[in-house]
């Protein structure tokens, strides 16, 4: 069968999802794929652009697979945009000159920005916001405007919040300007809508409803003056559009493809436009007259063209307009006729302004079906309540936003097989339940079946709770001489004051152990006391690493890194360093972290070299434990001219409290003087970030094999709030996550998520902060450094020898090889050591 070339003009998130079922269902190899991207970035999440502003870094917005790499039948154009159709000769003239032939045409090229026609909108300091270049551009403006300048966003929809969110993170003071009297006016009511416009304004946003802008002018002094239609103006340092977005349909139009009369490429049910060779998906995509502007409807178009490509009959069905976000640490959610259009249709309200929530349900005129909502300030009912749209009510339609009325709360068992969980992928409750019972027994091999929770995520409360309700019981046995979790045992050992490994499996488990409860034992031991961790029978329970409190490399030498607090050192430990490095032939590299590493140091010179730079004021940095590694920073206010906190003094304070700090895993933490995060904070598991009115709080983020995003538990701190949420946040994980568990995998397996995180945290919920602050005063008070306590003990400096049948030789088999220009560890053979008698 000879291979046909589909031409995909677009590569934003749906183009994306096309080529890639195409590519996964195309088992015979049928079509070959060229992408025409007009950005310089293959496909990434347009949805969480937003977070971009946190880090700024490109990479981490990527979709997965978005390379294609391995696969010779996709070749993705970047920076390559279509300029014509030829649709009698099937090609594409790219922007470059090129020609290519298609035997189809696929266009997601989705929609631009609406910018109103008023006058000043070309203004030099007038944005739109759609893409990383935009923020780029906006980013570079908010930086010449200086932190605490007014920025404006016309727009109060879905998408202007999101920019007034992104303005707020770049140190700007956010206004929105919305023309309908209440924001987010197509997902929202007016009740949710006041509720909204409150929740934001204590967050920092000045909100204008009800007027429009009517001009934007270069002020006399700089900046810009925008007048609104009340003749109020507010004198602001840019100005971004973000007022709707509209179909790029002017590629179909110049060919002649039918346009919708509001724009938009017109398709029948199967996406094909009136030319049988072209199809449009996405937002550009005019399904039988009508435009979707979300995702998941785009990811069906996508869908559907796939099945017509490989020969199939799958129409669009329909979509799905539902949404729940989080915009500025607010949730907000509406769903099916969320306004209560339907004829006869009953609206039930419940308001609490005290706690700060809106919940509307609407309802058939006979109370028995559910019809759509809307919930603003928690959206936790969300998940349950949207599969339910369609459905008969199983009880008082009160129920559903406030139990408390009957006493009796709807779940998902009520909810029919057809009942959709996974809006995005289109997965119905009878899927995943069909998959859990075909041995699916944990929420990853759920999504791996059915594709369930791999997009947004925000179905995955629900997969656990049908896990849940269809049995299955996974076992939380730390491993087979311990029934109880790695928590439980955290609880046992605090509780009883067992200070032994044998103490607690004779009391608790069976057996002599093994190499995964031993070692998390200890960590259960390290956490709960400052005792030295080679002390007593402690000591035959840590790994290699810890057992010699340094990092074994491959060849059989050790690292060494002393700690650096907020990467400060002395000029005077910098020459200690170089000396020891020098005199004992060491490889030195700055490490990620803002420290100094020193490879090739053998085991019996481990505490020689520690002698030395303990006598220069040093500590140990702890790399080799499940422990707190650096606290990395920038300069801060000290040296930088964009700085608004002292970075360096916080870095410096939050790496002397929680040194040696045990845990479950490696801990790491950045501090970031501005916006512009030069720290890499929203990479690291404690991020924080400085603005103009106090310090921002990032949790979980994880670098590593799957690198997460921190996401922010709370904002405008002060100094010392900040450093209590830090110890209940840090103290909280210590006793709760599983062996080896990492705080980002932590977090998306704690019941309630991030929600349920604040509420212990920030609002002592569980009545625990008073301890978790008292265990960590505790650790702090008890903090000694290792290596210091290890050269003051001769018993402990016995174990620092290569062979324990002849101290004084060293191992034969380590070596080193320089002759490429740097140091590299080599294995020479195997050891031969004499007999001792």
């Amino acid at each position: 069968m000879s291979t046909k070339t589909v031409v995909v003009v677009g590569h934003g998130m749906v183009g994306h999802r096309f080529v890639q079922n195409l590519r996964t269902r195309d088992a015979t190899d049928q079509w070959r794929v060229v992408v025409l991207c007009e950005e310089p970035d293959a496909a990434y999440d347009r949805v969480g652009l937003s977070s971009y502003v946190s880090g700024w870094d490109r990479s981490a917005l990527a979709l997965a697979g978005n390379d294609y790499l391995g696969d010779d039948l996709v070749t993705v154009r970047l920076g390559e945009s279509a300029a014509s159709i030829d649709r009698a000769g099937h090609t594409v003239t790219t922007a470059t000159g090129g020609e290519i032939v298609y035997d189809a045409l696929v266009l997601a090229t989705g929609s631009y920005p609406f910018v109103p026609p008023i006058p000043g909108k070309d203004t030099e300091g007038c944005f739109v916001y759609r893409t990383l270049d935009d923020l780029d551009a906006i980013r570079t403006a908010a930086q010449a405007a200086g932190p605490g300048a007014t920025g404006v966003v016309v727009g109060g929809g879905l998408l202007g919040l999101e920019a007034a969110n992104a303005l707020k993170l770049m140190g700007l003071v956010p206004h929105v300007v919305e023309f309908a009297p209440r924001l987010m006016p197509l997902q929202v009511d007016s009740g949710g809508g006041a509720l909204l416009e409150s929740l934001v304004t204590e967050l920092g946003l000045t909100v204008h409803t009800g007027v429009s802008t009517t001009s934007v002018q270069t002020a006399p002094s700089g900046g810009l003056t925008v007048t609104l239609s009340d003749d109020s103006t507010i004198d602001a340092g840019l100005l971004v559009f973000s007022a709707g977005v509209r179909p790029r349909d002017e590629l179909a139009r110049a060919a002649g493809v039918g346009v919708g009369e509001r724009g938009g490429v017109l398709t029948d049910s199967v996406c094909r436009t009136d030319d049988p060779d072209i199809f449009a998906i996405g937002e550009v995509a005019a399904v039988e007259g009508r435009c979707y502007g979300l995702v998941a409807p785009g990811y069906s178009t996508a869908e559907v063209v796939v099945d017509q490509l490989l020969g199939g009959s799958t129409t669009f069905a329909g979509a799905d307009m539902s949404t729940k976000l989080k915009l500025l640490g607010v949730d907000v959610a509406s769903f099916g006729d969320a306004m209560g259009v339907t004829e006869g249709a009953l609206e039930i309200v419940y308001s609490d302004p005290v706690a700060g929530t809106y919940a509307k349900v609407v309802v058939s005129d006979d109370a028995r079906t559910l019809l759509g909502g809307i919930l603003v300030g928690d959206a936790d009912a969300y998940a349950m309540l949207k599969p339910m749209v369609g459905s008969e009510i199983p009880g008082d339609p009160g129920d559903l936003i406030a139990p408390s009325s009957s006493g009796t709360a709807i779940g998902l068992s009520a909810l029919p097989d057809a009942a959709e969980i996974c809006s995005c992928n289109a997965v119905s409750k009878g899927a995943i339940c069909s998959a859990i019972a075909d041995g699916a027994c944990d929420v990853g091999a759920v999504k791996s079946v059915t594709c369930a929770g791999t997009t947004c995520g925000g179905c995955l409360p629900s997969i656990k709770k049908l896990l849940a309700e269809s049995g299955v019981v996974l076992s939380k046995s730390l491993c087979e001489h311990f029934v109880q979790s790695r928590s439980e045992l955290f609880e046992i050992v605090a509780a009883t004051g067992v200070r032994t490994f044998s103490g607690l499996i004779e009391q608790y488990g069976t057996g002599t152990g093994c190499d995964i409860c031993k070692p998390t034992v200890a960590s259960i031991l390290a956490s709960t006391s400052s005792d030295h961790i080679l002390d007593g029978e402690q000591a035959a329970l840590q790994d290699t690493n810890d057992h010699f409190l340094a990092n074994l490399q491959k060849n059989g030498s050790y690292s060494v890194v002393p700690r650096m607090p907020g990467g400060e050192v002395t000029a005077d430990q910098l020459i200690v360093i170089g000396q020891v490095a020098k005199d004992f032939g060491l490889y030195t590299k700055i490490t990620g972290g803002q420290r100094i590493d020193m490879f090739g140091a053998r085991v019996e010179q481990l505490p020689q070299i520690w002698r030395r730079l303990v006598d220069a004021g040093m500590e140990s940095g702890q790399a080799y434990g499940k422990s707190l590694r650096t606290v990395k920073s920038c300069v801060g206010t000290s040296w930088c001219r964009y700085g608004v906190q002292d970075s360096v003094a916080m870095a410096v304070r939050l790496e002397q409290r929680y040194r040696g700090l045990r845990s479950p895993h490696k801990i790491k933490f950045g501090v970031s003087g501005c916006a512009r995060e030069c720290a890499e904070a929203r990479g690291k598991d404690v991020g924080v970030i400085a603005t103009e009115s106090g310090w921002n709080l990032y949790v979980a983020g994880n670098g590593g094999q799957s690198p997460v995003h921190a996401q922010q538990l709370a904002s405008g701190l002060d100094d010392e709030t900040l450093i209590a949420y830090i110890d209940r946040y840090l103290m909280f994980y210590i006793r709760t996550a599983d062996r080896l568990q990492r705080t980002a995998p932590w977090l998306d397996s704690l019941e309630g998520g991030l929600d349920h995180l604040r509420d212990v945290v920030c609002d002592d919920s569980l009545g625990i902060c008073a301890q978790l602050e008292e265990a960590m005063d505790a650790h702090v008070a008890g903090y000694r450094d290792e290596w210091s306590a290890v050269l003051e003990d001769d018993e402990k400096l016995k174990r620092f020898v290569s062979f324990v049948n002849a101290p004084d030789e060293s191992d034969p088999t380590i070596g080193f090889d320089d002759s490429s220009g740097r140091k590299v560890p080599v294995l020479l053979g195997s050891p031969t050591v004499p007999a001792r008698s």
